[in-house]
C-alpha cells in the first residue's frame, strides 16, 4: 500500500457513528475490524521504516563515538509527520477499501 498518499487527517477528527456503521450494521464489529486494519498498517510501516533506518546504519562497536545522520533524521521525520495508522485504517474503511467478512453470517 501507498500510505504517504493518503487523504487521512492528521489531527482529531470527530467522524459520524452512522458512515462508521453503515457496512457491517454494528459499531462494535465496525471498530474491531478498524482496529485490526490500523494494526496491520502500523506493522507496515515499522517494518517500512526500519528498512530504510537500516540502509543509513553504522554498525560500530564502540560507545564512545555517536554519527549524526542528516538522511536518517530526515527519513524519521517524514515517517513521525505521517497520519496515525488508525486515522488512515478509518479513512479507508469510510472509502470501503477495506475487506472484512463475518463467518458467523455465512449461509452454507
Amino acid at each position: 500500500m501507498d500510505y504517504k498518499n493518503t487523504q487521512a487527517e492528521t489531527s482529531t477528527v470527530t467522524y459520524d457513528k452512522v458512515k462508521i456503521e453503515a457496512a457491517t450494521e454494528n459499531i462494535y464489529e465496525a471498530i474491531s475490524v478498524i482496529a485490526k486494519r490500523a494494526a496491520q498498517i502500523n506493522g507496515d510501516l515499522k517494518n517500512e521504516l526500519v528498512e530504510k533506518l537500516e540502509e543509513f546504519a553504522t554498525h560500530n562497536d564502540s560507545l564512545d563515538e555517536v554519527f549524526e545522520n542528516k538522511e536518517q533524521i530526515e527519513v524519521s521525520k517524514f515517517y513521525e509527520k505521517l497520519p496515525k495508522p488508525t486515522a488512515m485504517a478509518v479513512q479507508e474503511w469510510l472509502e470501503g477499501r477495506v475487506y472484512h467478512r463475518n463467518p458467523e453470517n455465512n449461509n452454507q
